[in-house]
């Protein structure tokens, strides 16, 4: 594992963000007869910017990994010599020792490798596309053999820009969907290295795998090469329609292009078409609408939310918990509820006779932990507790998947035929029928105190002292007739 370090560089720019995409890594050979190795994954080609973006070129996303097995390497230290790129590129940013263009960097004494970006890279006006310089690099440290290796830095060729496209709508599982890629090339520039074009899909959505110049990662990344030189101020597309596959739980999917004026298979793409080559051929501007190189994929399907709810039983003056939240039914999968606009929420109104203490958040968050409340509590009395289903716990649902919090219910008394509430507002529900269910009760009646005689009332005493006293005079009175002498 290579770490980066706090201060390594990031890529800051569109271009080095699609070179990072496009370019593999290689590795330098180890020499290493001890027990810690070293050796350096940089890239064997690095493309440094677009020569139409000339002076107003800024790349900081350039970094030398260098990595380490065996043990810790002591006192790490990277010569990088740039000294070839000298007028094809302006370093600075350095955050190593500089002499000549050529840069000290000190890693310290790491176990299991570190990342530096040793310079910024700025362009040069007037250079062409494919001039450049190769950068080598030393590595050493003190309990290892000294490892070497380079990179070819270039300079790009023209910026090309996808088109925009209008999203598609109603697609039907199972049914391929067409798409054309194409891209303009608005500089003044000739590529002359070829093209490369890199297509991602989303989740559910399946790449058609064919074409003997594209190389695929499973089938939602494809690398494709075509060796057009294209000409300045021009646009392309693909010579066919490219398909993808829509599964069956996709409500909304994505698919993303990006066109880089050169070719270099990104790591990855090991799986080659067997079919005809996909070609280049000239076409009009486009159209402006949409993200360039981005179309949406809207299916019309629905993912059918229910609630889970309990009963809430126990004796009055006892607080209970009962686990309430939502069940997806299905057909349709909402993906990541970060990437919707409203993920959707639960509305709980407790039974009359109760009172809700808590809703813990026993989750970990972003912000470190748990809580007493995890759902928004009334904004008055009798209003709903609020639940966001795009906040933890909550989170992926996908068909048949529940997601519950659990509610903590005092039983304050008892209320003949009382009864809560779970409503359940999902983002693609189109069946609200099934949005609301019932929370009943169960409330029983106290537990006798421990220790304390039943409570009598002053009534029943009353009537026991009186029926006493007359039972004494009625025996009394028995007595005195005993002893009363016979009549004569």
């Amino acid at each position: 594992m290579v770490r980066m370090a706090p201060w390594a560089g990031r890529r800051s720019a569109v271009l080095a963000v699609c070179a990072a995409a496009v370019l593999g890594t290689g590795t330098a050979p180890v020499r290493a007869t001890g027990d810690v190795g070293l050796h350096v994954e940089a890239p064997e080609r690095y493309v440094m910017y677009a020569a139409d973006e000339g002076a107003r070129a800024s790349n900081r996303g350039f970094t030398v990994p260098v990595g380490v097995r065996g043990g810790t390497a002591e006192n790490l230290t990277l010569i990088v010599d740039a000294s070839e790129l000298a007028g094809v590129a302006r370093l600075t940013d350095t955050h190593c020792t500089d002499r000549d263009m050529i840069y000290t960097c000190d890693y310290g004494s790491p176990n299991d490798g570190e990342s530096m970006a040793p310079f910024g890279i700025h362009g040069v006006a007037g250079v062409r596309p494919g001039e450049g310089g190769t950068i080598r690099y030393t590595v050493t440290a003190d309990n290892a053999p000294t490892v070497t290796g380079s990179t070819r830095m270039v300079v790009g060729g023209p910026a090309l820009t996808p088109h925009g496209h209008r999203a598609v709508t109603g697609a039907e599982p199972g049914r391929p969907l067409r798409f054309t890629p194409a891209f303009t090339n608005r500089t003044g520039l000739t590529g002359t290295e070829g093209v490369g074009l890199k297509i991602t899909v989303s989740d559910g959505l399946a790449l058609d795998r064919r074409y003997g110049n594209c190389h695929y990662q499973g089938s939602r990344s494809a690398w494709c090469e075509f060796p057009t030189r294209v000409a300045p101020r021009t646009a392309y597309r693909t010579g066919v329609p490219l398909a993808l596959t829509v599964g069956p739980e996709v409500i909304n999917g994505s698919l993303w292009y990006e066109t880089v004026a050169w070719r270099k298979k990104p790591a990855g793409h090991t799986k080659r078409g067997r079919g005809a080559p996909l070609t280049l051929v000239r076409t009009a501007e486009g159209e402006a609408a949409g993200t360039p190189g981005l179309i949406d994929v809207r299916t019309g399907r629905q993912a059918d939310y229910r609630p889970v709810t309990g009963t809430v039983e126990g004796r009055v003056g006892e607080t209970v918990e009962v686990g309430i939240g939502v069940r997806n039914a299905g057909p349709g999968d909402p993906g990541l509820p970060e990437d919707l606009d409203r993920p959707g929420r639960l509305e709980v109104i407790p039974p009359e006779g109760t009172t809700v203490t808590s809703i813990p958040r026993t989750y970990d968050d972003f912000e470190g932990g748990g809580g007493k409340w995890a759902c928004d509590r009334p904004k008055k009395s009798g209003g709903p507790y609020v639940c966001d289903l795009g906040a933890p716990p909550f989170g992926m649902l996908p068909p048949g998947r529940s997601s519950e919090v659990t509610f903590h219910f005092r039983i304050d008394r008892k209320v003949p035929g009382a009864r809560g509430s779970v409503r359940v507002f999902g983002p693609f529900d189109r069946t609200p029928a099934n949005d609301t269910a019932p929370i009943p009760v169960r409330a029983h009646p106290p537990a006798p105190r421990a220790g304390r005689s039943p409570v009598v009332s002053a009534g029943a005493v009353l009537t026991t002292a009186a029926a006493g006293a007359l039972g004494a005079v009625l025996l009394l009175r028995r007595r005195a007739l005993r002893r009363r002498p016979a009549d004569t």
